[in-house]
This record gives structure tokens, sequence and C-alpha cells, in this order.
């Protein structure tokens, strides 16, 4: 859309179209779906970091009365694909089959049982004989390209379906490097210049629900698959890569899921439940464990080194941004979520010289894959504790120092085309641009720096710090969204949509917009989503696109619809088309007639010139505009004990025009928590074999609300022309803000720079005792 507009629909805070259902229990989520007769399946998995299978007796499990299927490497055929739900061809790389001779981590693979019942299947599995030759396991990623570094992908089938650098011989998994300006000669000319290294940790989603999915032989030689699942279509494209089947033999339905936060954009045991219905004949229903959920996917860990310099007046000159990123034991997403560590970060800033360099590769650790924020998380961190660090040598505020430097409406970056999701990315220029409204309006709300503030030699120490941050919309130029409507003969519109509601709300908004096109109230729009069968494609829920991307092709369909609705009314009232419009389910013409939309309904489909109104629209996008926001912490530190509170939290968020306002504040307030966690105390813990330490909630502690402090959203309007309404995406750039601003606050408290998250109470008081003793 061109132009902005005053709207009806969009921009109101309507209620979820599913609250009601969801607040009352109903049966909606995969688990509830399970019909009798249903098998349960279990895993068998690796205690090894790296190993090579011997010998694997099946037979005693087999024979167990009540089982129905046992699957390993060889019964299952061989076929080399990827786990992550992305478009195809994937940038990731094909080193992944159902099972292998070879174990690359801890929970790796072995066999399947599918049997009566979980404890039967369990039991089954403690009968399989499994002997192994163990080999050597790197679980230190600046150690897998190290002269004779044991080769964890060795297999002379793994590789990739693009043009990318994969090299597993070298246990590289991807590599990204571009070049803008001299960056050394910048660097070393400047004022100053800042050389600093930081690391962000394994952590994973936890999502309440863990990966689950029921797979159910149907009578005509298909295959239906209810699976909680960001991806459907992508996961009935990847099954049916493994099992050798058309896709017209899978359907994939997506029930409503119980969190997924990138977690369920891998198609990771769709395949399992597959193979064992098919080989059984029976539905099959697989839920991880939470300790395999634990060791299922996670956060990339990274270390980022970071030069920077800058003049004395302020302004940024050069930036090197390296990065090691640790994929683990396969290379779902390795490449992509490196890349949007330059493309999501590096553009935020004017720089005079860039360069950025990154390698992605393999350990024995366990698989990294998508999580929200994708890259962009660990790289602002590095990016926005330097911005503080630099302001204050200067002696400039932060804020302002920000103000100063940040990329404007117009502008562009030579990272944009230098790195997409994936390799070459697209040139644009930005549309809407709030940063600055959300810099001022944070701040002031906030109270920056008018705060009262403790004394030094306190034990309670409080601080306060801020950041900066960008994201996107969408993959442009190569991710797709559809959309159909059809009429009803009462006024109702069916919406059939592919795009994936993960708890967002992208179902409802969907609805607004298509409201808001077609005049009528919420309760006409009927949501039908995620059904491979039934709803058109759609990539998922991914690369914060829902809104921006399947909402233009809701706003298209709807606009089609809109006008075959005003042909009809033109016969029936002998007006043209020009001068009729939609408004409160009516059409209404220039002369006062009216007509309701439930005549017209029943006029198309039972009257004159029958016919059925409807139309289907696609979307693809040809730039990813991003959302910019600023965040505001204040923390207090006990410095005998090295606790850190949050005690308060502002975030401005500029997301163009909130579709529903609630919804996008719901959003920011759940990736802030999410990173407060990821700041404070969640990290993934492993032994010195790779095995995971805290694999349960008893251990891995996430926020509750009792822990969270009191966080405030400013929604600062824009209107992004190249969105739906002025629409952009909102869902994950608030994750990105906790880290920095945390990090900035502690440093404003105690006066220690910390650039290893996460900020436990050891990492305080060890980095207290340092200064101590470097001042003495």
């Amino acid at each position: 859309m061109s132009a902005e507009r005053k709207t009806r629909i969009v921009g109101r805070s309507v209620a979820k179209s599913d609250g009601m259902e969801l607040a009352c229990g109903a049966p909606l989520f995969c688990e509830d779906q399970l019909p009798p007769g249903c098998l349960h399946a279990r895993v068998l998995r690796s205690s090894y970091a790296h190993a090579r299978i011997v010998s694997l007796d099946v037979a005693p499990a087999e024979q167990l009365e009540g089982v129905a299927a046992v699957l390993h490497h060889g019964n299952v055929p061989r076929v080399m694909r990827t786990t992550a739900g992305q478009g195809a061809p994937e940038p990731s790389p094909y080193d992944f089959t159902t099972f292998d001779s070879k174990l690359r981590y801890v929970g790796d693979r072995v066999a399947a049982v599918a049997a009566e019942t979980p404890e039967l299947a369990r039991q089954a599995l403690g009968l399989i004989q499994l002997e192994v030759e163990q080999l050597p396991a790197i679980i230190d990623a600046h150690k897998a390209q190290a002269p004779g570094a044991v080769v964890i992908h060795d297999e002379p089938d793994a590789r990739v379906v693009i043009p990318v650098t994969y090299e597993p011989q070298r246990n590289l998994v991807a590599h990204v490097d571009f070049q803008v300006g001299d960056v050394e000669k910048g660097l070393a000319a400047a004022d100053a210049s800042f050389d600093r290294e930081y690391s962000c940790h394994y952590a994973q989603h936890a999502p309440i629900e863990p990966h689950c999915a029921l797979a159910e032989p149907l009578a005509n030689g298909r295959l239906r698959i209810t699976t909680s699942t960001q991806v459907p279509f992508h996961v009935r494209r990847i099954v049916a890569q493994a099992l050798q089947w058309p896709v017209s033999r899978i359907r994939v339905i997506k029930p409503r899921i119980g969190g997924g936060f990138g977690a369920k954009q891998e198609v990771l045991i769709e395949d399992l439940v597959a193979f064992l219905a098919v080989r059984s004949g029976r539905p099959v229903f697989l839920r991880l464990s939470r300790a395999e959920e634990f060791n299922s996917r996670t956060r990339h860990p990274m270390h980022i080194r970071l030069r920077t310099s800058v003049s004395a007046k302020g302004e940024l000159k050069s930036v090197d941004m390296n990065v090691l990123s640790n994929t683990g034991a396969y290379g779902c997403h390795g490449l992509t979520v490196v890349c949007n560590c330059g493309s999501k970060v590096l553009p935020l800033y004017r720089w005079d010289d860039i360069r950025f360099w990154a390698d992605v590769v393999y350990t024995n650790g366990p698989v990294a894959g998508a999580y929200r924020g994708y890259g962009a998380t660990q790289a602002a961190f590095a990016m926005e504790v330097q911005m503080d660090e630099m302001a204050r040598a200067l002696g400039i505020d932060p804020v302002q120092f920000r103000l100063q430097n940040h990329i404007r409406s117009g502008e562009t970056s030579p990272v944009f085309q230098a790195l997409g999701e994936g390799g070459e990315g697209v040139a644009q220029n930005i549309g809407s641009n709030g940063l600055a409204k959300c810099l001022r309006q944070a701040a002031k709300e906030f109270g920056w720096r008018r705060r009262p503030r403790r004394q030094s030699k306190a034990i309670l120490r409080r601080g306060q710090g801020m950041a900066c941050l960008m994201q996107g919309s969408s993959i442009p130029e190569v991710d797709m969204g559809a959309a159909s409507i059809k009429m009803n003969e009462d006024g109702s519109f069916n919406l059939l949509v592919g795009a994936t509601d993960l708890g967002t709300g992208s179902d409802t908004i969907l609805a607004q917009i298509a409201a808001e096109v077609l005049g009528v109230e919420m309760a006409q729009i009927l949501v039908t989503s995620s059904d491979t069968d039934l709803t058109p494609f759609d990539v998922g829920a991914y690369a914060s696109s829902t809104t921006y991307l399947s909402g233009e092709a809701v706003r298209k369909a709807a606009k089609t619809v809109a006008g075959q609705i005003r042909k009809v009314a033109a016969n029936i009232l002998g007006l043209p088309v020009r001068k009729l419009s939609l408004a409160e389910g009516q059409v209404v013409a220039a002369d006062g007639q009216s007509l309701t939309l439930a005549r017209i309904g029943a006029s198309s489909l039972y009257e004159k010139d029958q016919n059925q109104i409807g139309a289907f629209a696609s979307h693809t996008t040809q730039k990813s505009p991003p959302p910019f926001s600023a965040h505001f912490a204040e923390v207090e530190v006990d410095t005998e004990t090295g606790l850190v509170r949050v005690l308060d939290y502002v975030a401005a968020v500029d997301c163009g025009t909130a579709i529903n306002p609630a919804l996008a504040e719901g959003q920011v307030e759940g990736a802030v928590a999410n990173g407060l966690g990821y700041a404070l105390i969640e990290e993934i813990k492993l032994d010195e074999r790779g095995r995971l330490r805290n694999g349960s909630f008893r251990e891995y502690k996430i926020p509750s609300t009792l822990d969270l402090p009191k966080i405030r959203v400013i929604l600062v309007p824009t209107y992004e022309a190249s969105g739906p309404y002025g629409a952009k995406s909102v869902s994950e750039i608030g994750i990105n803000g906790p880290l920095p601003a945390i990090a900035n606050a502690i440093f404003d408290a105690v006066g220690v720079r910390l650039r290893q998250a996460p900020f436990t109470p050891e990492k305080i008081l060890a980095a207290l005792k340092a200064a101590e003793q470097e001042s003495s």
C-alpha cells in the first residue's frame, strides 16, 4: 500500500480469535488429536559425543510383544537432506539422514521404536544392543579447524545445494566475508579505536509444549501428519524427501502449538513418525521428553571480535566484525544465522568502512538452529556494548551518540546488498524509520539520567543502560506467502492462509486485514490456516515475515474479492462500480442506496449470473524493511553476592502500523522476557564429554512472571509503504535488547564491562575482584 489512511479494524486491539478456546482449555493441540489404537514412539539416543556404530542388534526389541516397528540405519533409506525448514533450494547443507552409522553428538539418533504404550516403547529401547567405536570429539569451536582436528562429517554424500562455501573436511559449514572501503586504514587513522571480544552461549527455546507429531496412514495410501510446527509446507516437502514419496501423498496439519521461538522451524521428528506409521500401518505419536527437548536445537554460541573507530566529534568511521559460530553436529541454519549477524546489525549505523568476516564450524556439541533473533541477538550484544563504551570514552551521552550516527529514512547501507539470509542480499533504501522517536520517547518514559544514583561504596548499586536495535521483515525475493478468500451466502468469508500462528495471533491479525478491506466485522471472517491440503502455500512463521509478507497476500486477495462484490452489486443496482464502496457489512452507493453482503452473496450463488465470489493472491517481497527499537534498563547489583536484579525496563518499538496494538505489545513483552532470561540465567551447560548437565526446568531456569521487572512498551507509529496498511515486523526485535542494555547498566552501576554472557553472580564477582586487583 502506498498511502496512509484511516482504518476501522486495523489498528484496534481486537480479541484473539482463539482466545476463548485457549482460555477454556479446548482440545486444540497435537496431543489432543490422538486416535484410538495410536502407537507411541520413543528414540534411542547416543551417549557419546562422537562414535561410529560397530554393531546394532534390534532383534530383542522387535520380539517384545506390543512392539510394532523398530527403525535404524540398517533398515531406513539413506537420503541426505537438511532439517532446517527453509525455502528450497535450502542454504543449509545436506548433512543429515534419518539414521546414520556415525553418531555426532550426545543425543544423536540411534534407533526408534513404536509400541502400544510409551512404557513398552521405553522397555524396547533398553533391549537394543549397541556397540560403538568411540572417536575423538570436538566440543570447543575454536579447536574445530585446528591442524589434525577430527573430521565430524567425513561422509562423501554431505553437500550443499546452492553455490556457497562448504568444506566439511575442515569442519567448515559456511564462510562469509565482504568489505567496503579500507578498514585497516580507517581504524589506524581515527581519533579513537576499540578492539574487543564478546562471547554468547548455548541457550534453549524451552517451549512449554515440546516437539510432538502424529502420523496417520490413510486408506487411500496417503499419510496425514499433525505436528507442532512453524513450517507445515516445509515439513511436507522434507518428509517427502525422506520417504522418497511425492508431496501429493502427504498432508500436514498444524494445530495450535505451545510455543516455538524458532525451535519448531526444524523438521525434527516428523520423519520418524512418518516412517513408523508407514512400517506399522497404524497411527504413531511421538512427543519429546523435556530432556530431549533441551538437547534438540539451541541458539548458536558465538565468539565475536569487534573493532571500531570513531572521530573525536563522535562520528563513526570503521567497523570490522569477525564471528566464529558453533553450529554443533549438523549445519542447519548455520549460514543464514551468521549472515544475520551482519545484515541485521551493521546497517543500523553509518560507517565509512565496513568489513564482515564469519566462519561457521561443526563441533560435537548440541545442534544449533533457528532461535528468535536469529544471529542479530549475538551481534547486537557486541555492537551495543561497544557503542556504549565509545560514547563514554568520548564523553558523549549514549543516547545522543546513537541519535548522531543511526541510519535515516531514504538512506541505504552496502551491507543490505552484500548480506542476505544465505548469501547475497538485496539493495534497499530505508523507508519508515522511527528510531529517533523511539530513543527520545523511551528516554523520557524511562527518566534517562534523571534517576537517583547509589553511592559508589554502597553494597547495592544501581545503574542504567540502553541499546538500539534493528531487525528485518521477511526474506526479500526468496520467500512467498499466499491467501485465498471466498464469500458465503450470509455475507461471511472464509479466509484460508498457509501462514502459521504459533501463538503470536497471526490468525487474528490476518483476519483484521481482510475485515478492513471487506468492510465487515471480525466475526464475519472465518480463518483456516496451516493445512497443506486446504490452504495456499506459505513458507511459515519465521524471518519476521507473517504480518508483512502474508498480510499483504491477504490484503491483495481481499481487494480482489471486494471488486467482485462491487461488480455484482452494480448489476443489481444498475449503477457504475466506481460509485460503490464497502462499509459495515454492506455495499453503499453514492446516492444512498445499499445492499447487504448477505444479499449479494445469495445472489451470486443462487440467482442471476451465478458464480463463486473468491480469489487467490500471492506475495513476495522486494525489500525487508527493518523495525527499529530502543531499550532502556535499570539494574541493581549486589556487590557482595554478585546478584543482578532488573528493576525497570522500557522498550520503544517502531513496527510501522501496529495492526493489533495489544498483540504487538505482547510480542515485545514476551521477547524482552525471553531476552532477560538469556542475559541473566539461561545457559545450557555441557560436561567435558559433551553431555548436557542441566536438561530440565529444575536446573535450567527461565523467568517466571515473579522474576520479571516492570516492562513498559511504547509503540511508535510510522507508516511502511511496502507493508499492509503500513505494517512491518515486531516479533523478534525485542529479544535483542536485554543482553546489551543490561551489560551497559551493570557497567554504569559497578564500573566493570561484561563481554561474556550470561551475567551470572559468579561472573560479576570475578569481574569486581579483577577490577579491584587492577586498581590496587
